[in-house]
């Protein structure tokens, strides 16, 4: 049965904690993963948490004691990784257009490193030669995902190196006697085709006799969730089938047994998280009626940003007839969550939940216009927990020095 929490939960933890506020459903993470776990079963497969999408260190050490590993994108999110209780060796770093000094602290944490570009993976055989193993992220050439902000394998993109420059790649792994463990390639985000993975695969099938220390092939995260009723995710199970062959035909072609790393962040939390606001007021203009709620993309920017879709609903009238409203911020700028969306009758007063709130939500929430960052709550085994209080005053002031 999949977990979800009720109307009557939501309203409760909204009353306890305030609006706006984040809610976390630990038992629906937990789901998540056994599905990949069970979709992967034949697979020597491993699974990273993409930390990009929640790095609360309440979700990271439930995440952890999953048994799952863990993908950082910058060297903090590793100290956090190694706060919340993750060994070194299950946490993979990817870098992307960064000092080399960061890859240098990634070793010295004794982390899995892939590097992005020629001159930082000169840079890295220079120094560590053959002493240390890392993977290389390559660039396909590959246009995926829903959206060409969330797109990472196109040949327009600065992620990886790119594939065509697989010559200098090789002289830079002869001369410097580097010890590659991996190739790396993610493409996008919100991938439902598994034929783009096996595009993937096809590329590592290819290099794969280039590199002799080759362990792992990294296809990425990026799996589709369903935002809208009726729609459907990735089909991991397919996806797991695929994988299987592909590494059956390689060790039959190349005699050696090769792991397959993914790592996804949005398929783990974004199903388990709920933001809930409030509805400030009300107004009508010609045909429009905006419900203003206390919130703005200060705290939920992806519909803004790259016109994600949010199913939202009204939890305190759940049962009255529906109209169309267009629900929106209170940012001093536009900031609009949703246009025409058909909810049951909304009154000022009323709590929207919008779904799938759990990744690069709060994540990629700031202060902007001052506004407070809000709660994070955490429901485990039938019990809220906060795991992050509402910002106060003092909080915008933190950080800041008064010198007039």
């Amino acid at each position: 049965m999949s977990q979800s929490l009720s109307n009557e939960q939501l309203i409760g933890i909204a009353n306890e904690y305030g609006t706006p506020v984040y809610v976390y459903h630990a038992e629906k993470i937990t789901e998540q993963y056994q599905k990949l776990q069970q979709a992967f079963k034949q697979s020597n497969a491993k699974i990273f948490y993409a930390s990009k999408a929640l790095t609360n260190i309440n979700i990271l050490k439930h995440i952890r004691s999953l048994g799952c590993n863990i993908d950082c994108s910058s060297v903090n999110e590793i100290h956090l990784a190694i706060r919340a209780g993750f060994e070194p060796a299950s946490i993979l770093y990817t870098s992307n257009g960064i000092a080399f000094s960061e890859i240098e602290e990634a070793v010295s944490l004794g982390v899995n490193v892939n590097i992005d570009s020629l001159s930082n993976l000169e840079k890295f055989g220079k120094k560590f030669g053959h002493s240390y193993p890392v993977g290389i992220r390559l660039r396909p050439n590959i246009m995926a995902g829903g959206n060409l902000k969330i797109s990472t394998g196109h040949e327009k993109s600065k992620f990886g190196i790119p594939i065509e420059q697989i010559d200098k790649i090789l002289a830079l792994v002869q001369e410097n006697n580097l010890f590659i463990c991996g190739l790396h390639v993610h493409t996008g985000s919100e991938i439902k085709d598994v034929s783009v993975f096996m595009q993937v695969a096809d590329i590592f099938f290819e290099l794969a006799p280039h590199f002799p220390e080759l362990s792992y092939l990294d296809l990425g995260g990026g799996f589709k969730v369903p935002y809208q009723e009726g729609e459907t995710g990735t089909d991991v199970s397919l996806l797991g089938e695929k994988v299987a062959g592909v590494l059956n035909k390689l060790k039959e072609t190349y005699k050696r047994d090769f792991e397959a790393w993914f790592e996804p962040g949005k398929f783990l939390v974004s199903e388990a998280g709920y933001f809930i606001t409030e509805v400030n007021v009300l107004k009508q203009s010609g045909s429009i009626i905006f419900a203003g709620v206390n919130s703005g993309f200060n705290h939920l920017i992806r519909p803004m940003f790259y016109e994600a879709y949010h199913r939202i609903q009204n939890i305190s009238n759940p049962n009255a007839p529906t109209q169309l409203y267009t629900i929106t911020g209170n940012i001093c700028e536009t900031d609009t969550f949703a246009s025409d969306r058909a909810l049951n009758e909304v009154r000022e007063g009323d709590r929207l939940v919008f779904y799938n709130a759990g990744a690069y939500g709060f994540e990629m929430g700031s202060n902007y216009n001052a506004r407070f960052k809000p709660a994070q709550v955490l429901v485990s085994k039938g019990k809220s927990h906060l795991i992050g209080r509402r910002d106060i005053f003092e909080d915008l002031l933190r950080n800041q020095v008064e010198v007039l």
